[in-house]
């Protein structure tokens, strides 16, 4: 009896210390944790960087402490400034927000940051020459993403919104473009003067535009006071005018997105003053 009383010890011995390791582990991470988002809170992003990192270290199980290490990332990353460093940061915000997702696909901050940031990457490269192609390749991975988040909360107004800018970006160069070979002024009326290009346009692009209409309106839905939408809105509709077969169906969308422009304006003024009387600031009159 006695003997197998010592042969207990240490196995208890041992339980208790791993139990008391793990108890000391997990205090560790949420210490550095907390005085990453003090850093944070203070703007010091490097030094929560590396506070995050230790956390998530020490409790690989702790979600948040990802979460923050790879937004600590993310908003020290400069959008198109192109040095060593900053890609970096893009890459390591990016392989962070992915494990989380591959842990955790319902996580809805991982996968919104991960459409930013490709959003982001396509925004900042340009339209045209060499960096064309990855400017699309972008926009269609932030699409994906969006997608994915609209699937985990179809009330997300913001990844409508998102998806509509996407549209925008994707078409305004193109017709741009078309109207400067037809010698068309930004502010000359439409419809494109040229009917096969028209017809041409409209079979690549008119359902991309359709689609980026849809989901403003969607953002709408979600969202009523969201003028940026309603910004776009505007955009889209007036520019999808210049695919109208009739200078009728011309005027029809610019009067459309004429109505947009003034219920935006109405709207900016209206959320302003919610604030002023937030605040106690009386707006001049």
């Amino acid at each position: 009896m006695l003997n197998q009383y010592r042969r207990l010890v240490p196995t208890v011995a041992f339980g208790v210390l791993a139990g008391f390791t793990t108890g000391c582990t997990w205090l560790e991470s949420r210490d550095n944790l907390n005085k990453g988002v003090n850093a944070y809170k203070n703007a010091k992003f490097a030094e929560a960087a590396e506070l995050f990192r230790k956390a998530a270290e020490l409790d690989p199980k702790n979600e948040n402490a990802e979460l923050y290490l790879a937004s600590a990332y993310m908003t020290q990353w400069i959008p198109g400034a192109d040095s060593p460093e900053n890609n970096d940061l893009a890459k390591k915000a990016r392989g962070v927000f992915m494990k989380v997702y591959e842990k955790n696909n319902k996580s809805e901050l991982a996968i919104e940051s991960l459409a930013s940031l490709s959003f982001n990457e396509a925004k900042a490269t340009l339209a045209s020459g060499e960096g064309a192609a990855r400017r699309k390749a972008k926009f269609e991975e932030a699409k994906e993403w969006y997608t994915k988040l609209i699937q985990l909360n179809p009330k997300k107004a913001a990844a409508f919104y998102s998806l509509g800018v996407i549209a925008w970006e994707n078409w305004y160069p193109v017709l741009m473009e078309a109207r400067s070979k037809m010698s068309m002024k930004p502010e000359d009326p439409g419809p494109l003067k040229d009917k096969k290009v028209r017809e041409e346009l409209k079979a690549q692009y008119g359902q991309l535009v359709e689609d980026g209409i849809s989901n403003l309106r969607k953002a709408l839905e979600a969202d009523p006071e969201y003028d940026d939408a309603m910004a776009y809105l505007n955009l889209l509709i007036r520019e999808r005018a210049d695919l109208a077969d009739t200078p009728e169906g011309y005027k029809k969308d610019v009067e459309e997105a004429d109505n947009w422009v003034q219920k935006t304006l109405e709207t900016k003024k209206m959320k302003a003053e919610k604030a002023n009387k937030t605040t106690g600031i009386v707006a001049d009159k």
